[in-house]
């Protein structure tokens, strides 16, 4: 399970069925959870004195792809699972089934919540808070600088539920509300409320969520989004969405979809 040129430090933390695929780095500092596999190329549990000494935590099941970096000092609930050349510093706490996507980074000291979907080339900054079920799409940067340079940090907060669409930059200290939506190429700089939609550069209301439409033909709302799709979410979750708005609400092709 571990190839031969593999560097995995004897007090590193494996496992059950932990593959390590070749020429990666496992550091000391290191817990992996049963059934993960880390590609080839990847350094795993990077040195850092930020870290304070605390360990990497992977939970199992996760999927690394090659050339990814993760540094000590960070924990992920289970199946965790990133794209190629991902970076993730210290002080990330993540919960379960975290997406990353290829070439996005992660620069630490954040809070992720469950089922979050970050899609290629995300940058996430430092102080970051993105909670449960959240959408994030490529090339998205939430930044934590509010006059650059400086010593100064506010995270950028986007709460449950909420996506961010393609090349948008939510500023320090903004939050993203419970459901809501940021438009693509939309430069957010001020509070965005749960369930609407902003749009813009400077970003500015658009709508309530709920009057925008599939584009299906059938003429219901697309959002919130957790009304027609569930692919890839737990059973239990699905559940409760159905329950929520209602058995009629799902689309069929949809409904009960699993990873």
């Amino acid at each position: 399970m571990i190839h031969p040129t593999a560097l995995v430090a004897p007090e590193a933390r494996l496992g059950r069925n932990v593959s390590v695929g070749p020429f990666t780095i496992i550091h000391p500092n290191v817990e992996i959870g049963d059934d993960s596999e880390i590609g080839a190329h990847c350094e795993i549990g990077h040195p850092t004195a930020r870290a304070e000494g605390r360990p990497l935590v992977i939970g199992a099941g996760a999927l690394i792809r090659s050339y990814s970096l993760f540094y000590q000092g960070s924990s992920f609930g289970e199946r965790l699972v990133t794209g190629h050349r991902v970076t993730v510093r210290e002080g990330v706490r993540a919960g379960e089934n975290l997406q990353i996507g290829t070439l996005s980074d992660i620069q630490g000291t954040c809070a992720i919540g469950n089922h979050v979907r970050f899609h290629s080339n995300v940058h996430i900054g430092q102080h970051a808070t993105v909670g449960n079920y959240v959408w994030i799409f490529p090339y998205v940067v939430l930044t934590n600088d509010p006059h650059p340079p400086s010593d100064v940090m506010l995270g950028a907060t986007v709460e449950d539920f909420a996506a961010v669409a393609t090349m948008s930059v939510i500023l320090p200290g903004v939050t993203v509300g419970r459901g809501a939506l940021v438009g693509a190429h939309s430069s957010v700089n001020r509070d965005v409320a749960a369930d609407m939609v902003v749009a813009g550069s400077p970003a500015k209301v658009v709508c309530r969520t709920e009057e925008i439409k599939l584009r299906d033909g059938s003429g219901r709302p697309a959002y919130p989004w957790r009304r027609h799709f569930s692919r890839g979410y737990p059973d239990a979750a699905v559940k409760a969405w159905l329950e929520e708005f209602g058995a009629g609400s799902r689309n069929p092709t949809s409904e009960g979809k699993q990873p």
